[in-house]
C-alpha cells in the first residue's frame, strides 16, 4: 500500500502545485468555446452604422424583449429608455466581457458578469420565449441527455466562469502583470 501512495503522490503532487494551470486553461477553453458564440450574438445586435452599438437592431430588442415587442406590434419608437439601456449594456456585455476574460484583465469581475449574463440570456430564453416547457431546452440533470441548453451547456459555462471567479487568471494574464509586488524581506 505505501508503494502504491508514494506511486499516486510521484504522480499527483506536482498537479497540486500547478497552481497556474486551471485558470489558464480555463481561460483558454472559454476563448476556445464560448467567446465567439458571444460576440456573434452581440453582432446580430448592432444597428447600422459606425454607432449601431448605440442604436441595437430591431433584432436585439426581439431577443431581449420578445413579450414586449409582441406587444407593440415591434415598433421600437414605443418602448422607453429601460429597454433601450438593457439591450445597449447587453450588446456591450457581449462585446467587453469575453475580451476581458481572455486577456486577463478584472478577470474575477468578468466573470461575475459573464455569470450574471448567462443567468439572464437564460430566464429571457424560459420565460421570454416560452420555454419552460421544452425538455430540449431546459433539460434535466441527472438525466440521460447531456445536450439540454439551459441545465446542461449553462450549467457548464457558468461552471468554467466559477473556477475563474475563484482561482483568478492565472499567470498569463494582465491581472497578474498589473498585480502590487510584495516587498522584500528584510532580513
Amino acid at each position: 500500500m505505501n508503494a502504491l501512495s508514494r506511486v499516486h503522490a510521484a504522480i499527483f503532487d506536482p498537479l497540486d502545485r500547478a497552481d497556474w494551470l486551471l485558470p489558464t486553461l480555463a481561460r483558454f477553453l472559454f476563448a476556445a468555446i464560448l467567446a465567439v458564440y458571444f460576440w456573434v450574438s452581440g453582432l446580430t445586435k448592432l444597428g447600422d452604422g459606425v454607432f449601431g452599438i448605440f442604436q441595437p437592431s430591431l433584432g436585439a430588442y426581439a431577443q431581449i424583449f420578445p413579450k414586449q415587442m409582441e406587444a407593440v406590434g415591434y415598433d421600437v419608437t414605443q418602448l422607453g429608455l429601460y429597454h433601450w439601456a438593457v439591450v445597449t449594456l447587453g450588446t456591450v456585455a457581449e462585446f467587453v466581457l469575453p475580451v476581458l476574460i481572455i486577456v486577463g484583465l478584472f478577470t474575477r469581475l468578468a466573470s461575475l458578469g459573464m455569470i450574471g449574463f448567462i443567468v439572464v440570456q437564460s430566464l429571457t430564453d424560459l420565460n421570454g420565449h416560452d420555454k419552460w416547457g421544452d425538455g430540449l431546452v431546459l433539460g434535466a440533470w441527472f438525466d440521460a441527455p447531456s445536450n439540454s441548453l439551459i441545465m446542461d451547456q449553462r450549467a457548464l459555462w457558468v461552471f468554467l466562469l466559477l473556477l475563474l471567479v475563484f482561482k483568478g487568471a492565472g499567470p498569463l494574464s494582465f491581472d497578474r502583470a498589473l498585480a502590487p509586488k510584495p516587498a522584500p524581506a528584510v532580513a
